[in-house]
């Protein structure tokens, strides 16, 4: 035997024919699948406690040397099935080794359930007697059967970005092509194996070979909750905006109180921190601390037991309103301005100019369909954090720490005051908000706007709920 792979995973999940593969593969020669050596509840085989000389306790201590020393004891090509809910430690170990081959088994997800669901009231697993067939009618059950698709599902997606990302190639096939021999030949040339089976295996036997809807007994429930599901992701929106950092030089921390700031950029930033540095005992030390590392972060958490972490959402239209007033047409980000004007035909007046109403309305809304392309990676310019989505800048504080609340700018003097109690101070008076350069979103505010916003925003609309800008600021 000679090939690239020198040990194989099979990724599969329960009653998809795991182990009607699994008797091919050891029916190649020098080839050992040990079944599901991973399972939480057993090792290998079912009711099976110990393995080779490990249990499995020293197995849940030490899962890399287990499956260090079952390679080097069985010796061969050596592999095992893997499902989404086993040892969650593996897969990005079986991911990262170019050495260890993949095959990603699938099969009908509602059949899988609805076999999956037989084989608990029968208690047979496995046929290997045709005679010995134990049938039973089950009940499908909606919840039960979308939590397990958004399991797999996710584990699917785990497996096919891992592979992108590390530029391998997995062995695919359905549950159909298990019992093709010409299939069962090219994985044996795929894992680099001479001298395949003439034949499938014909030991197993297949269960419950009738229709779908003879199985169970509420079909039309089945077929109603089916009808909910948006199985090819109909209601999907690509996401293409780019992963953010943690941003963890930006975080603000009280002097005088254990309460973190994490601002997201375009939002009341000034306004916050003014509050942060005013915050603290009578009499005691005020100001705030800024410029952490990692580090200097997981230190300052750690001596301060009890602390809170916050940030504040901002609707996405004045955000926007915000970012463009503020950089744009004040000229602090002048390349990016400069390409509005030549390549987005943006009309903008000059630097320190006061733009009249009409001309302000028409620039932002300018701004706000190149804020659509650009957010969906379809422009040549960089993402700037004072206009990214709202939710991609929470999803990269998430890399270092989610903050423990999301406040409200339009409830924001309410929130930071039981911020102030949580940690065990009197909140200061919250100062006034800066007033944005050029005319005010509300003397231009039209429908049209928030189109474009919700067109560029959709994430951060939907996600946190936002009405439209008006409705949600209570205005008239």
């Amino acid at each position: 035997m000679a090939g690239r792979f020198t040990s194989f995973v099979v990724f599969a999940e329960m009653r998809t024919g795991s182990n009607y593969l699994e008797a091919n593969l050891n029916a190649l020669p020098g080839v050992a699948c040990l079944g599901e050596l991973f399972n939480p509840h057993f090792i290998g085989r079912l009711n099976q406690t110990e393995f080779l000389g490990w249990s499995m306790a020293q197995r849940e201590a030490d899962p890399l040397g287990f499956l260090a020393d079952v390679r080097r004891q069985t010796g061969g090509l050596v592999g095992f099935r893997f499902f989404h809910d086993h040892d969650p430690r593996l897969p990005e170990v079986l991911l990262g080794d170019p050495a260890c081959a993949k095959i990603v088994l699938r099969r009908n997800p509602l059949e899988s359930y609805v076999s999956w669901k037989i084989a608990q009231e029968t208690g047979q697993w496995k046929l290997t007697n045709a005679k010995a067939l134990r049938s039973a009618r089950v009940r499908f059950d909606p919840p039960e059967f979308e939590a397990m698709l958004a399991a797999q599902a996710a584990f699917q997606h785990e497996i096919r970005h891992a592979l992108q990302v590390t530029g391998q190639a997995a062995f695919a096939l359905d549950y159909e092509d298990i019992r093709d021999t010409g299939v069962l030949a090219g994985l044996a040339a795929f894992l680099g194996v001479e001298g395949a089976p003439v034949a499938p295996d014909q030991t197993l036997k297949k269960q419950n070979p009738e229709d779908l809807t003879r199985k169970v007994v509420n079909p039309e429930e089945m077929a109603a909750a089916l009808a909910r599901i948006d199985r090819f992701g109909l209601g999907h929106s690509p996401d293409f905006e780019p992963a953010r950092g943690a941003a963890i030089p930006q975080v603000l921390a009280a002097r005088g109180a254990a309460l973190l700031f994490l601002p997201l950029r375009g939002g009341p930033e000034a306004q916050v921190a003014d509050w942060l540095a005013r915050l603290g005992p009578p009499g005691g030390e005020t100001g705030v601390e800024t410029g952490f590392t990692q580090k200097t972060l997981r230190q300052w958490r750690r001596a301060r037991p009890g602390h809170r972490s916050f940030t504040v959402l901002r609707h996405p239209l004045d955000r926007a309103h915000h970012a463009f007033c503020e950089l744009i047409l004040t000229g602090r980000l002048a390349e990016i301005r400069a390409t509005l004007i030549r390549l987005y035909k943006l009309r903008l007046p000059d630097p320190g100019e006061m733009p009249d109403e009409a001309q302000h309305r028409e620039g932002f809304l300018g701004f706000l369909r190149f804020l659509k392309l650009n957010l969906a990676g379809q422009t040549g310019l960089r993402i700037d954090p004072h206009w990214a989505s709202q939710s991609a800048v929470l999803q990269g504080f998430a890399r270092g720490q989610a903050p423990d609340a999301l406040l409200r700018e339009d409830r924001l003097a309410e929130g930071l005051a039981w911020l102030a109690t949580e940690v065990g101070v009197a909140s200061p008076p919250l100062p006034p908000a800066p007033q944005p350069q050029g005319p005010a979103l509300a003397a231009i505010y039209d429908a049209a706007l928030e189109e474009a916003a919700r067109e560029a925003y959709g994430r951060d609309y939907v996600g946190f709920g936002f009405a439209d800008w008006r409705d949600d600021k209570g205005r008239d």
